[in-house]
């Protein structure tokens, strides 16, 4: 992808969705759940539908793929794969939603299709279409779907015209904050797969614009000028973060960065963006949150900060942390690429579902 960046040939991130093109699968139904691609809102979803006869109302899951809201499907064989479980086993409605994708249709496009999809699901009429009950339905996203998730959830919570409160919020391993990258997560993890912290960086400018004055600021972490440092107070891992996580790291604050670069590309100073910048009023109106974090993952301290801080708001918060498990474990689940600490998340995932959903 690089290599053809810089030969002209196309953009980075288009290079690099052509290998998530070769884990697309058709929308095929087996014996348990029926799953069609249609639109909800206008906006493309994948939809599982459990075959047998419901005993009632049934759950529902909004989800959000990841991807760094550039890379990414539905009909991923792995997100086909984990949706179609889900279904089945919680006997749910799963909505797995293809929001548009950066470069294309940067930040606030992703967010507007995936609230779109979620304010449309929640209408009366529709989840009864569905069969749904409407105090059992979450939104749930890993990663970049995470972070969208985690803002459709705040952004829910106070739109007048929505009147169907979500049960809870899933977050798998969620980027949730693009202020300060220079995190003890971003710091030990900077050059481990899944997600390096250049990849990551460049996720992050991608969703915002490909100028690469703002990747360079991003990557030296001077993207936020002085006038926003009050903000920093909602991402001060310092004391956000417990001890274990801090290690032998010492605090700084980012260094002030260009003021012009921030007016014209103001997405990270968005809560919509970077829901970690949420008040604590509004972070009070969140439904339960399940939360998994991962040691060797560059995001592993924004999923941290984000349970310690809805704990602080009164929010109920299960936070798993995998010591073991690094980015995207949750894909790891099916042959070729099978690992125990794939299975092992995912169930827990599943498992918190059938609790608390």
């Amino acid at each position: 992808s690089r290599a053809a960046e810089l030969l002209g040939l196309l953009h980075y991130m288009q290079g690099m969705r052509l290998l998530t093109a070769l884990e697309l699968v058709p929308a095929r139904s087996d014996g348990n759940v029926t799953v069609t691609d249609t639109e909800l809102s206008g906006v493309p979803v994948r939809l599982f539908v459990p075959r047998r006869d419901p005993d009632g109302l049934r759950r529902a899951v909004l989800y959000f793929h990841g991807g760094g809201w550039c890379l990414g499907d539905a009909g991923m064989k792995s997100y086909d794969h984990m949706s179609r479980r889900v279904s089945n086993e919680l006997d749910a409605v799963v909505v797995s939603v293809n929001y548009r994708l950066a470069p294309e249709h940067r930040f606030p496009v992703p967010f507007e299709d995936v609230y779109a999809v979620t304010k449309f699901f929640l209408q009366s009429a529709v989840l009864a279409r569905f069969g749904v009950d409407p105090e059992r339905v979450c939104v749930a996203g890993d990663s970049a779907g995470g972070n969208l998730a985690a803002a459709v959830a705040q952004q829910l919570s106070e739109d007048p015209e929505v009147h169907t409160k979500l049960k809870a919020q899933v977050l798998l391993y969620p980027a949730l904050q693009a202020l300060d990258l220079d995190l003890p997560s971003y710091r030990d993890n900077s050059d481990k797969p899944l997600l390096p912290r250049p990849l990551m960086v460049r996720f992050w400018s991608e969703y915002f614009t490909s100028d690469p004055a703002l990747r360079e600021a991003m990557g030296s972490n001077r993207h936020v000028p002085a006038e926003f440092g009050h903000l920093q107070r909602f991402v001060n891992w310092s004391r956000w973060l417990p001890a274990e996580m801090r290690g032998s790291h010492s605090y700084r604050a980012p260094a002030a960065g260009d003021a012009g670069l921030a007016l014209r590309y103001p997405g990270p100073l968005d809560p919509r963006a970077s829901p970690l910048l949420a008040s604590t009023a509004r972070l009070r109106l969140l439904p339960p949150a399940f939360i998994l974090t991962c040691e060797h993952d560059v995001l592993r301290d924004d999923g941290v900060m984000y349970a310690a801080r809805l704990r602080s708001a009164g929010v109920p918060v299960t936070h798993l942390h995998a010591q073991d498990a690094f980015h995207a474990a949750l894909m790891f689940i099916q042959w070729p690429l099978e690992l125990a600490v794939g299975h092992r998340l995912f169930n827990a995932y599943v498992q918190w579902l059938r609790d608390n959903l």
